[in-house]
Order: structure tokens, then C-alpha cells, then sequence
């Protein structure tokens, strides 16, 4: 049997292959420029450094939320530089909550808040806790108080009434009976239609008429406005608006499933 000769790859053929294979990886494996640029630096920093302020939880907690997932970075809130892994540059114009110029301060917080959640933040601006809070009163509810720091989360209704009545309650300072009770409810009759909906929406999608999907789709739109604006009279804590709002909300759902299941 004749052997196969031997194959002898110069220097410049040898270069130009080991160059094609890491132009290869590189193209396959790197992030992508607008990648790059979306992908904030300071939580992995904070994360590889958990002696540093803040604390673990607190950035747990945000990698957990909606703001984590969505990559709405420290950044938004706090300020600072996110691309980069220099100390001072990074931390640049970064202020402590304590501040009264912070973003996070809780006088400026529901305008930073506002900044992406425009709708609450425009009901909120037309309560009477917001009244008080440019007043200077610190006692008033601010984003935090139901949302969480950075999680985006909302109390449950019975977080909410105990929260409502530690100045609404018979020892607050502005007692208003039934208020608190009055909020709880509320928020249940919320979450049932919201329920409620989720299982509408779910019908819809299994009907096959394409005309008849439409239809349904269009009468799951018109219940689902007045939820949406009773959860903005919630903001302006104006909750006859919202019991108004909530009640057409509820009966234009239970329409919508009677239709559903008896077409």
C-alpha cells in the first residue's frame, strides 16, 4: 500500500487558518455591540463584591423582579455610570438615599418612578399624599410603601389594609374607620376580575371562528379598561372612583364569560 504523503502547512497558510478559526468564535460567541451596550455593569460588580453596599438581598430581590428581567438597571434610579468597571467613574453622581437630592430620596422617588411608570405616577401627583409629601410630611405613602424597594411587588390586601390603617386606624394619626377594610376589599375585587379575565383570555384563544375571536377580543378590551382605571383612582386613593370603576369592571367581565359559555 503506497503511503499517503505528508502535507506540510507553511507558516502564512498556518496564520491565516488559526486567524479564520478565532474570527469564527469570536463571531459565533462574543455579544453582539447594541448587546453590549443594553447590558449593565453594576449589579454584576455589586454581585462579585458582597461586602459593598448594598446588601445581597437587596440585589437579589431585584434580579428576581420584573426591573431584573427587563434589565432596568441600578442606573435608572440611582445614577452612575453602567459601562464601565472603574470605581470612581462608575459611582460618579451616585447619591445616598439619605440625600435630599437622591433619585431614591423619598421626596424625589415618585418622580423617578415616574419616569417610566408615567399613568401612576400622574394619579399619584393628584392625591392628597402627595399634597402632604411636598409639604414636608414624612408619615405619607410614597412608591415604596406598596411596591417594595426594588422588587415591583404589591401587597397583598391584607398588606395593604394593615398598612392603610398604621395612620388610617383607630390609633393613627388620621383615623378614618373603615378605610383600611374598605382598601382590602377593594383589592380583592380587583384581583378576582383580573382572575377572572386571565380565564376569559384563555377561552378567547381557543375559539375558532375568526369573527367571533375578534368580537370577544374586543369585549375583553372593553372590560379591561375600567380595571385599568380603577387601579389609577388606587393611586390617587380616591376609592369611591374606584368602587365605581371596579363594579363596571366586574360586570362587563361576567358578560363577557356568560357569552363565552353559552354562545
Amino acid at each position: 500500500m503506497t503511503a499517503m504523503p505528508k502535507i506540510s502547512i507553511g507558516r502564512g497558510v498556518r496564520a491565516l487558518m488559526v486567524g479564520l478559526f478565532v474570527g469564527l468564535v469570536t463571531t459565533v460567541a462574543a455579544p453582539t455591540a447594541e448587546a453590549q451596550d443594553d447590558r449593565s455593569n453594576c449589579a454584576d460588580c455589586h454581585f462579585a463584591n458582597p461586602y459593598t453596599e448594598p446588601a445581597q438581598d437587596h440585589l437579589q430581590e431585584w434580579s428576581r423582579s420584573p426591573h431584573g428581567r427587563n434589565n432596568v438597571g441600578c442606573e435608572r434610579c440611582h445614577g452612575g455610570d453602567p459601562a464601565t468597571f472603574e470605581r470612581l467613574q462608575a459611582h460618579q453622581d451616585v447619591l445616598g438615599g439619605f440625600n435630599p437630592s437622591s433619585p431614591v430620596h423619598r421626596d424625589q422617588l415618585p418622580a423617578t418612578c415616574g419616569t417610566c411608570h408615567a399613568g401612576p405616577y400622574v394619579a399619584y401627583q393628584s392625591s392628597r399624599h402627595h399634597a402632604l409629601l411636598a409639604s414636608g410630611d414624612r408619615r405619607v405613602p410614597v412608591c415604596t410603601t406598596c411596591h417594595g424597594t426594588v422588587g415591583a411587588n404589591l401587597l397583598s390586601p391584607a398588606g395593604l389594609e394593615r398598612q392603610c390603617a398604621s395612620c388610617h386606624g383607630p390609633e393613627g394619626v388620621a383615623p378614618r374607620p373603615g378605610r383600611a377594610e374598605g382598601a382590602r376589599l377593594l383589592l380583592d375585587g380587583i384581583a378576582d376580575v383580573r382572575e377572572s379575565l386571565k380565564a376569559a383570555q384563555r377561552m378567547i384563544e381557543r375559539v375558532r371562528d375568526d369573527d367571533r375571536q375578534a368580537a370577544f377580543e374586543e369585549q375583553y378590551q372593553q372590560a379591561e379598561v375600567p380595571l385599568i382605571q380603577a387601579r389609577q383612582a388606587g393611586h390617587r386613593f380616591v376609592f369611591d372612583d374606584l368602587e365605581e370603576r371596579l363594579a363596571t369592571a366586574r360586570a362587563r367581565t361576567a358578560a363577557l364569560l356568560a357569552a363565552l359559555v353559552n354562545p
